[in-house]
């Protein structure tokens, strides 16, 4: 895709929301149940869509709620349901949606007081917390955001006990019930007004930052960072973050300044990704312009997303740090510090993740578990505890408490960001140092991720392809020494494939939103080897899906 001429740039007036249009869009437009493009569908992390495409309306966000609460009284789940939310525009009306229907079904219910925010890791953490305290009345959660999506989209997904994000089962049975209601006319959803909502004996209100902030005590050294000194920025792009770091920062001592503390509903402050869209992803160097030129002025510096389940790493040495090289460093760093962690905990990544992890966990002697896209897959092995850290390629990652218990089962970008201000106050040098140290051992690595046009046919034959529909031998000049259509940690199908040699790897999944199916590639060798490697992986993709 070519790069837009706004690319990190601030954002222009015309790309900006009209929040009020989009909340009337939200209640008025009523979607088409008959139509693929309006019904409910959860993703790796669920319900996204936009008021404007009838895609993410009151009727879905009725039904979907409706769908949960048949969900948790079949799993007698009797404990509070824990709802958070982020800043996006239609967040807090799908909040008020959601707590119609709660209500009604007499859910007990645990919102943000003063309607404010809660991010996707402190609503994982509420659920644990509480689940060990109270483990015959389960709770569970819900979080309401499209994480980094433009600021036009809503989002919607559901935490089980585990803590994490649903598994598939889970939310196909959320899924297909709540198509079934809307289809309906949601004649099935039971609800009462929001203002009886909110005055029921069963939905209360919480500050959920107290409780978060404490218990970052645990799983965070923070002594170090405070007796140094050392200079920390943080952006929260807007979002729930924000209410976070000031309370972190005094409660711990910390030299931290919020560079941006604004909240606003169509992220004008943001400038402008790489596609000419308004996006809120701390991985792009784009969206991240104006933090990236503030890098001189810290010793280390982060960003999140609006739901803070990503982290976007600055580092004075190397600006913004691409996600699989902070994932390495915080592995390497995580492994070598953590005394208490158990010798057989593994360390769980996505099977799209950078192979630098693979090199550094196997020269560290512990266990790699590679998983299928999605933190889904990470979540049972946080959970559980064997997973002493779990990461994916987008900027998503948790890690066990110091005592190698559970902190949280979902991605935790404000613990990666504090994981970041450790490293360099323990080491002496920031993240972006470290990696070139893992460089300097193991090689370095060359990745990248595009796209390639793909119909709905051909999509739903790569998300089906068997390992002997390729049968290609050799991939950029190497021996082909796996092709996987499951993962090799858990057997869990991909969705697509992926294929191996000594010195290189690429990866092929359909997308679920466009005509397009995305290749990941990366080369130990060359960049040269890279484009060869993405060059042939098209072609052998193509090949693959034509004798399928």
């Amino acid at each position: 895709m070519a790069l837009s001429p706004l690319a990190g740039k601030p954002a222009p007036q015309n790309l900006l929301i009209d929040p009020a249009a989009l909340e009337r869009a939200y209640f008025e437009i009523k979607p088409d149940a008959r139509n693929p493009a309006q019904r409910v569908a959860f993703g790796t992390s669920g319900h996204r869509g936009s008021p404007f495409d009838g895609s993410f309306n009151a009727a879905h966000i009725f039904a979907i709620t409706q769908a949960i609460c048949e969900y948790r009284k079949r799993q007698n789940y009797a404990g509070p349901l824990f709802m958070g939310k982020d800043t996006h525009a239609v967040s807090a009306p799908a909040e008020r949606t959601a707590l119609q229907v709660l209500a009604a079904h007499g859910v007990e219910t645990i919102i943000q007081r003063d309607d404010g925010f809660a991010p996707t890791p402190v609503i994982s953490r509420a659920i644990l917390a509480w689940n060990r305290e109270h483990p015959n009345a389960l709770a569970d959660g819900i979080v309401i955001t499209p994480s980094h999506n433009p600021p036009r989209d809503g989002g919607f997904k559901y935490n089980p006990p585990e803590g994490g994000p649903a598994d598939s089962a889970t939310t196909q049975w959320i899924q297909d019930r709540a198509n079934e209601i809307l289809r309906g006319g949601n004649a099935a959803v039971k609800r009462v007004a929001y203002a009886s909502a909110l005055r029921a004996s069963t939905t209360h209100v919480q500050d959920y930052v107290p409780g978060y902030v404490n218990d970052l005590a645990n799983v965070i050294d923070f002594e170090p960072i405070r007796a140094s000194g050392i200079q920390i920025g943080v952006d929260p792009l807007g979002g729930a973050a924000l209410g976070y770091w000031q309370p972190i920062a005094a409660q711990y001592g910390l030299n931290l300044t919020v560079t941006n503390p604004r909240v606003d509903a169509t992220f004008s402050f943001m400038t402008v990704d790489h596609d000419g869209k308004i996006r809120m992803d701390c991985s792009s160097p784009y969206a991240m312009a104006g933090l990236v030129g503030l890098k001189s002025d810290f010793d280390i510096a982060w960003g999140n997303d609006p739901d803070a389940d990503r982290h976007g790493i600055v580092t004075r040495s190397h600006g913004l740090l691409n996600p699989n090289h902070y994932l390495a460093v915080a592995i390497e760093y995580l492994l070598t510090h953590r005394p208490q962690w158990r010798a057989t905990a593994g360390v769980g990544k996505t099977l799209v993740s950078s192979s630098m992890i693979d090199r550094v966990v196997g020269a560290l002697q512990r266990k790699l578990v590679e998983v299928p896209v999605g933190f889904k897959y990470l979540a049972p092995g946080l959970f559980d505890s064997s997973f002493c850290f779990g990461g994916e390629e987008s900027a998503g990652a948790s890690f066990l408490r110091r005592d190698g218990t559970v902190w949280t089962t979902d991605k935790d970008g404000l613990l990666l960001g504090l994981l970041a201000a450790e490293i360099t106050a323990v080491t002496g040098r920031d993240p972006g140092e470290r990696y070139q140290s893992l460089t300097a051992r193991f090689g370095a690595p060359y990745y990248t991720r595009q796209d390639a046009p793909a119909n709905a046919a051909q999509k739903a034959k790569l998300a089906k392809l068997a390992p002997e529909d390729v049968t290609a031998t050799e991939l950029a000049g190497e021996k082909i020494l796996a092709k996987l259509t499951r993962a090799p940690g858990d057997n869990e199908p991909i969705g697509g494939l992926k294929v191996t040699t000594a010195n290189g790897w690429f990866a092929a999944r359909p997308s679920g939103t466009e005509d397009i199916y995305k290749i990941y590639a990366e080369s130990f060798t060359s960049a040269q080897h890279l484009q060869a490697l993405v060059a042939e992986a098209q072609d052998i993709v193509t090949r693959a899906l034509d004798g399928a």
